[in-house]
């Protein structure tokens, strides 16, 4: 389940390039680790990843840089939380084999110890088959308040290292996390899950019949772009917003736990995100160019300019090229309320880094003022843009490195380094890199409107027309 917007690991993770798509524990991104993490073919299938139908290529290009091919990817027109994205991967699984053992997985979580995972998993296959929902519990190192928890009941007879789920319990407060750290008992819940597909699908009709409706036929509508396969917006957008938890694991009188000692983390926040990060002698976990004089137990994080940091504790500062976070990280969970209020007053922040990601490679803004603006463009080897035209724009391309193959109207040429060239208002065009090596290309837009929206595609590789 790729599809998560990761909203409180804001200024770095932003709803068009969220967590799961950046490395924050290692060199490869959360999904790479995740999807790696079950690639074994002696154990597991290939992967059935949904995503969200913006995040379509990201996921693509990942999976490609890793060498790994999924099942396939389906793609949500929009979110709705994971019991529609569960029950669709049930739908799908159910008619090809409906006792086929289901593993579900968000691909923004952390795993310090990946074969602990999957002897976990193996542990709870025997459970599964035999028609239970496992979930897979975290003991508790601390009362953690952002996590939900569970407790445990009876053993499952047969199924050793498995038990049966007395109840579900929402995230606590302090307090009411502090007793049950103390009693014992009790688990994080970690929001993955093996079910039968057959019997997770059984379940949600029994519990969610409309939303087991909206889903055959998003599927049943749904339509082939590409490697993609996209759900139809119009029976998807009938599902409720409802995370598999409410519609079906708190419900069902079929919910096991495997507890499972794996180094897990959701990195839902800063603070969680300071836990599993390697941290010096002072208790700081540092990434980038980051100076610090008296300070401890801290985050700090730079991905632009130096970041130097005195006398500060138990802070998270988090320096982006377009913004700045500076919160306590005991309040770094309502990060995620700022992100509201960025969104409410209709910041871009919110959304968009100042670089964003194309299926043919990037641009970043560099200036901008009245009836102009300054873009970094980046065309991947062998990629190119859609064939278009502007009716508010015109545009200089500037080549920097690399070559450019230029269609202006009828004419197709090359341009080198230091060479540019005009594309006037309303003329057809198209950006391409025929070479091996990336092409940089300053682009100078002037007009009376630069949004992003005014563009009309002819022709586009990428099935954007």
């Amino acid at each position: 389940m790729a599809g998560g917007g990761g909203t409180r690991l804001w200024p770095l993770s932003r709803a068009l390039y969220p967590k799961q798509f950046f490395p924050l524990t290692g060199g490869e991104s959360l999904l790479q680790d995740t999807v790696k993490r079950v690639a074994d073919p002696q154990t597991f299938a290939p992967p059935l990843i949904l995503a969200n139908a913006e995040h379509r290529f990201l996921v693509a290009e990942q999976l490609r840089q890793s060498g790994l091919t999924p099942a396939d990817i389906v793609l949500e027109p929009f979110g709705r939380n994971t019991a529609p994205a569960v029950c669709v991967a049930a739908l799908t699984l159910a008619a090809q084999d409906p006792d086929a053992l289901m593993l579900l997985l968000a691909a923004d979580h952390a795993i310090a110890k990946p074969e602990g995972f999957v002897e976990a998993v193996k542990t709870a296959a025997g459970a599964a088959e035999a028609g239970w929902l496992l979930t897979f519990g975290m003991t508790p190192v601390r009362p953690e308040t952002g996590y939900g928890y569970i407790k445990r009941g009876a053993a499952l007879d047969g199924h050793p290292g498995c038990e049966q789920v007395a109840r579900f319990v929402e995230k606590p407060d302090a307090a009411t996390a502090e007793g049950y750290l103390a009693a014992g008992g009790h688990a994080w819940n970690s929001g993955m899950f093996l079910a039968s597909a057959g019997v997770m699908l059984a379940e949600l009709e029994r519990l969610q019949p409309e939303l087991v409706a909206a889903c055959r036929e998003a599927l049943a509508q749904g339509a082939r772009d590409l490697d993609f396969l996209r759900l139809d917006p119009a029976a998807f957008e009938r599902c409720p917003n409802i995370s598999i938890d409410y519609a079906v694991m708190e419900h069902t009188e079929r919910a096991a736990v495997v507890s499972a000692e794996i180094g897990w983390s959701d990195v839902g926040s800063w603070d969680a995100l300071w836990d599993v990060l390697p941290k010096d002698e002072h208790g700081n976990a540092c990434s980038g160019d980051v100076v610090t004089l008296d300070s401890r137990d801290c985050l700090l994080r730079s991905d632009d300019r130096m970041l130097a940091v005195i006398g500060a504790e138990n802070l998270a500062v988090v320096s982006t090229d377009d913004a700045v976070l500076v919160c306590p990280r005991d309040q770094a969970q309502r990060v995620g309320e700022l992100v509201k209020t960025l969104k409410a007053d209709g910041r871009s922040e919110a959304e968009l880094h100042s670089e964003v990601h194309r299926p043919w490679g990037s641009y970043r803004g560099v200036d901008r003022g009245a009836r102009f603006q300054v873009k970094r463009i980046v065309v991947a080897p062998g990629r190119r843009l859609s064939l278009q035209s502007h009716r508010h724009r015109a545009e200089h391309w500037i080549v920097v490195a690399g070559e450019a193959e230029v269609t202006r109207n009828e004419e197709v040429f090359r341009l080198g380094p230091n060479e540019s060239t005009y594309i006037p208002l309303g003329a057809i065009h198209r950006l391409g890199n025929p070479g091996e090596e990336p092409l940089y290309l300053i682009e100078v837009q002037s007009g009376d409107y630069l949004g992003e929206d005014d563009i009309e595609r002819y022709e586009d590789v990428y099935g954007r027309t």
